[in-house]
C-alpha cells in the first residue's frame, strides 16, 4: 500500500498544449497528477484540490532528471500508476539539410528523455501491476508528410518503436505502453508550422480524452498505437 490510494501519473511538458489537458483531464478524473514542468507553475484548476497536483522542474535533456522526477514522487506519493511522455521539440528541416547538432538535440529530447523518464519509473509501474505508458508520437512518426518534416519523422518513427519496446519489457508485469500519433494539434508547435485554422486542428482537450480512454483500459486491452488525423489522408 503506498502513500496514496489514487493512482498518480507523471506527465511531461505539462505547462501547456496537451501537456496541460492531460494534466487537467487525469485531475478531474480523480487521479494525482505530478506535472514535469520546465518553470513549475500551479495551474488555476488545480486550486480546488492542490494536495493532489505535484511539481517537478523537468529538463528533458537532463540525464538525471527523469530518476529524480520518479524518486520525489515516490517519496512523496509512494506509487507511479502512469506516465504520459508529452514534452518534444520540432525542427521542421529535410534530413539533409539539419545539422548533426540539431539532429542530436532532437533525438535527445523526443527520444531519449522519454526513454529514460520511463526507465526511472519503471519498477514502479510494474509495482502497479497496470502501469500504463503513453509516448506522445506523431502522424510524423508513421509516414513522411513533407521534405521539411523528415528529420522531425526519424525522431517520431523513434518514439512509435520506443513504444513497441516498452510494451514487450514490460507486458509480462502488466505494463501496457502505447503510441499517440496525432496530425495537426491545436498547440504552439503546429499553428508555427501550418496555416490551417486552429479550430480545424484537433484539440488538445480531445487527445486529452482519448489518453484518459487509454490508460483506463484493462490490461487484456492493449493498444500498441493510436493515431488521430484532422484531415483526410490517403492513409490516415
Amino acid at each position: 500500500m503506498g502513500l496514496t490510494s489514487t493512482k498518480v501519473a507523471l506527465i511531461s511538458g505539462a505547462s501547456r498544449g496537451i501537456g496541460a489537458a492531460v494534466a487537467k483531464r487525469l485531475f478531474d478524473a480523480g487521479w494525482t497528477v505530478s506535472l514535469g514542468m520546465r518553470r513549475p507553475d500551479l495551474p488555476d484548476w488545480a486550486a480546488s484540490n492542490p494536495e493532489r497536483v505535484h511539481l517537478f522542474a523537468y529538463e528533458a535533456t537532463s540525464p538525471d532528471s527523469g530518476t529524480d522526477w520518479s524518486s520525489a514522487v515516490m517519496a512523496q506519493f509512494g506509487r507511479i500508476d502512469a506516465v504520459v511522455a508529452n514534452a518534444g521539440i520540432s525542427i521542421p528541416k529535410s534530413a539533409v539539410e539539419i545539422t548533426d547538432a540539431e539532429m542530436a538535440e532532437m533525438l535527445e529530447i523526443n527520444v531519449q528523455a522519454p526513454r529514460r523518464l520511463v526507465a526511472g519509473c519503471w519498477d514502479a509501474l510494474a509495482q502497479s501491476g497496470r502501469g500504463r505508458v503513453i509516448l506522445l508520437a506523431s502522424l510524423s512518426g508513421q509516414r513522411v508528410k513533407s521534405a521539411r518534416s523528415g528529420a522531425y519523422s526519424v525522431s517520431k518513427f523513434a518514439v512509435v518503436g520506443l513504444a513497441h519496446a516498452f510494451r514487450h519489457a514490460g507486458f509480462d508485469q502488466g505494463i501496457r505502453a502505447t503510441a499517440i500519433c496525432p496530425g495537426f494539434v491545436a498547440t504552439d508547435m503546429a499553428i508555427s508550422l501550418s496555416d490551417r485554422a486552429t479550430d480545424t486542428m484537433t484539440q488538445p482537450e480531445d487527445l486529452a480524452r482519448v489518453i484518459d480512454m487509454l490508460i483506463d483500459l484493462p490490461n487484456e486491452a492493449s493498444v500498441a498505437e493510436f493515431c488521430v488525423n484532422c484531415q483526410l489522408e490517403e492513409s490516415f
